[in-house]
């Protein structure tokens, strides 16, 4: 894979507090994210022309559900918003391994086979880590490793979500942490998050940590 200016890994909560309506407006709004013109654009609008998007469904297990894809045409945007709309909902539900979906997304940033100049790993979900490892050690090899990590918290299931996000999860230059009330709201929320990430906007001041989409 050619060159890109971004490599972002999608990381989605699929855990048992995740119900099946709520996935599929979890994924459609994620979809319907990359058929917007301007974020489709914005993927194609780099010094490099191109990004390059993975994405990973994570509960107790992980299971990469569509594998890097160079975008760089609204076309190629539109093909992986299908690619997510036809994701089999796998692993299936279990409890909320945070910090090891944020490794296994870590892995594969590592393992992204386009060279990229920023690396970002997007981590949505409603519940706090609660099986295997911790998230803030793992948030730390990230770091270290030159990853920004961002997060949304879905805040249906436990109100005070974010404040765990912004405290364990997010990390590294530019990270931030934003936030939507429930499922009905993510597409907007991911939306604006996802604008930010691909344009590689840069917050300031507090809302360097700390973005609320409410």
């Amino acid at each position: 894979m050619d060159p890109v200016d971004l490599a972002l890994c999608l990381a989605i909560d699929v855990s048992g507090s995740v119900d099946y309506d709520e996935f599929g407006l979890m994924i459609g709004g994620l979809a319907g994210a990359f058929r917007e013109p301007d974020i489709a654009a914005a993927c194609a609008g780099g010094p490099r022309g191109a990004i390059a998007v993975c994405t990973l469904f994570w509960s107790v297990g992980q299971e990469l559900a569509v594998p890097w894809t160079r975008i760089d045409s609204p076309a190629a945007a539109a093909a992986l918003a299908d690619a997510l709309d036809d994701a089999p909902r796998l692993p299936g539900p279990g409890a909320t391994a945070l910090g090891e979906g944020m490794a296994a997304g870590l892995a594969l940033l590592a393992r992204c086979p386009a060279e990229a100049t920023r690396l970002v790993l997007d981590v949505s979900g409603d519940g706090r880590n609660n099986r295997g490892r911790a998230p803030g050690p793992v948030r730390e090899i990230g770091v270290a490793a030159g990853i920004t990590i961002n997060g949304l918290a879905v805040l249906n299931e436990e109100p005070d979500l974010l404040e765990h996000y912004v405290a364990e999860v997010i990390g590294g230059p530019g990270s931030f942490a934003m936030a939507c009330p429930d499922y009905a709201a993510f597409a907007a929320a991911m939306r604006e998050k996802l604008r930010r990430e691909i344009g590689g906007l840069l917050l300031s001041g507090r809302d360097r940590l700390y973005l609320t989409a409410l």
